[in-house]
């Protein structure tokens, strides 16, 4: 099975976004995913996003995506990766890795460290991300919502 891999470009935005909703149903976070495909319009044109699609026998297959940012405890950049996403068909045929791997070599041009989280229940995610030499640190992720901080200021 030949696996070909390439950035995604603006005229991508539906099929990543109709994979982000089944990353997001996948992992019963469907309701919080507001994003729409003209906000990914705007994201798939931004150079600091950096989404690349895995494609299989001319199917999108995956997806992993990542934003370029200040890294500001090394005083360069770092790729924060968002999401990897293999379609259901086509897990435990590589895709995954193919994806982490051709993420790893657009970093490696400005030796960008790339970091991300995964849930503590995703063990699965967890032997992947080792089997690719991946250190794995438990941190808890803290998020504050408008409306959470906007009570705060109010009070």
């Amino acid at each position: 099975m030949s696996i070909e891999i390439r950035r995604a470009v603006v005229a991508d935005a539906a099929a990543v976004h109709t994979m982000l909703g089944e990353l997001a149903d996948y992992q019963d976070q469907g309701a919080y995913l507001t994003a729409s495909v003209a906000d990914w319009q705007g994201f798939l044109g931004r150079e600091e996003v950096v989404v690349l699609i895995a494609e299989v026998g001319g199917a999108v297959a995956g997806y992993v995506s990542a934003l370029r940012r200040p890294y500001l405890w090394v005083g360069g950049d770092q790729l924060a990766l968002d999401d990897l996403y293999v379609r259901e068909q086509f897990r435990d045929a590589s895709v995954g890795r193919q994806l982490m791997l051709a993420l790893a070599r657009f970093a490696l041009p400005d030796r960008l460290p790339i970091s991300w989280g995964l849930r503590l229940e995703n063990t699965a995610g967890y032997r992947f991300y080792e089997r690719l030499g991946a250190k794995l640190v438990t941190k808890t992720v803290a998020g504050w919502s408008p409306e959470a901080y906007e009570r705060q200021l109010s009070e």
